[in-house]
């Protein structure tokens, strides 16, 4: 019997193991995590408004993983061995036929007073640290931005900011306190959003200004203080700051002989496979790969590469070519609270549909079927 292991409890690692069950119900298939819970973060722009609480967004994952038939285990990975064939981890070795990573990525933190910013994207724990200095605060400026990697332009993660952006200022309005607060939107970026598509762009934009929201933007980032912001082209005060950095790959990738790419992540090809290693494969955040520019760092992006990595990894045991590759596809809702603007994007079409209730309401529903799926 062949013996998968799958690192990483995410979008992708998830994703993995259905395929996989799909197309063998005999291998055996390890999980290695922390904690055996999903934790669905793109629910977490709803936090600060109260629509969902932590534990509406975590699924323990232990009924799954017996319905799947599933070794969970549960340590932190610090390296890998023998070509990918061992996983070192904090409880010990793990030993495999097949690799599937899905740990997804870091936000680099090496601007100088970071820490004075929260970081959306880095869990449950932020978004409830956004909705209670919100309760707080009386008054002031709210500064809201983001950046990329400069060495990998796809790894990148703006989208939840932009709907923290226009959820905050939907909250202040739905709470009657809008006129105390100045909100500042920046990126060293001069069309935020770009990857989303031109029309995009003018979207949030327009939107930006419709909601009387500032804008500071195209001016690389200097650093933070306790209650300032500053770039190359202004400085400027905030009582809360939040700030999504650009991706890199795990600290633990350093231990382990996997090709890197100039950003940090790992190399492999349009099927998932990463480069020069048999039977290892990555989905999600973790990798970097081929495609346009504008290939989203999102969950829809990590499941359409998890197939694919599932799919290869079986035929390369079966003796056949991995060539199944992904397609790449940009699929979102920037809500707002109350309402949400659709985007798609593939290598041939770019659409977007305006701020609509529809949208919101449409999120909210594929978060539900979503979860029914491991809860």
């Amino acid at each position: 019997m062949k013996k998968i292991t799958i690192i990483g409890s995410g979008f992708a690692a998830l994703t993995a193991i259905r395929k996989l069950r799909k197309q063998d119900k005999a291998v055996e298939i390890t999980l290695i995590a922390p904690c055996a819970e999903f934790h669905y973060l793109p629910g977490m722009i709803w936090i600060p408004a109260g629509l969902r609480k932590r534990e509406d967004l975590i699924v323990p994952l232990m009924p799954f993983f017996e319905r799947m038939n599933v070794q969970f285990f549960a340590a932190s990975v610090i390296g890998l061995s023998e070509d990918g064939r061992v996983v070192e981890t904090s409880e010990g070795e793990v030993r495999n036929d097949g690799l599937i990573i899905a740990s997804g990525g870091q936000f680099i933190k090496k601007l100088p007073g970071i820490e004075h910013a929260i970081t959306p994207c880095e869990g449950l724990d932020a978004a409830e640290r956004i909705r209670d200095r919100l309760a707080e605060l009386q008054g002031g400026t709210i500064a809201i931005g983001f950046a990329g990697n400069p060495n990998e332009p796809s790894a990148m993660r703006g989208g939840p900011m932009f709907e923290f952006l226009f959820g905050i200022d939907t909250l202040l309005r739905k709470q009657g306190r809008r006129e105390r607060f100045k909100l500042v939107f920046f990126s060293p970026a001069a069309k935020p959003g770009n990857r989303l598509g031109e029309k995009a762009v003018k979207g949030l934009l327009d939107e930006m200004k419709k909601r009387d929201i500032e804008t500071q933007l195209g001016y690389k980032m200097k650093g933070f203080e306790a209650n300032k912001v500053s770039t190359e082209g202004a400085e400027f005060a905030a009582d809360l700051i939040l700030f999504m950095p650009g991706m890199t790959g795990n600290a633990w990738f350093n231990a382990s002989t996997l090709p890197r790419s100039e950003g940090g992540l790992l190399k492999a090809g349009r099927n998932c496979k990463v480069e020069g290693f048999d039977c290892v494969y990555v989905a999600g955040d973790s990798g970097s790969y081929p495609g346009p520019d504008w290939m989203p760092k999102q969950a829809h992006m990590a499941d359409l590469q998890a197939e694919v990595a599932a799919k290869n990894l079986a035929g390369e045991f079966a003796g056949e070519i991995p060539d199944a590759e992904f397609k790449v596809e940009l699929m979102c809702i920037v809500d707002s609270v109350n309402k949400g603007m659709l985007v798609t994007r593939s290598e041939k079409n770019n659409l977007m549909l305006p701020n609509l209730r529809l949208f919101h309401w449409a999120k909210r529903a594929l978060e539900v079927w979503y979860l029914k799926q491991y809860r």
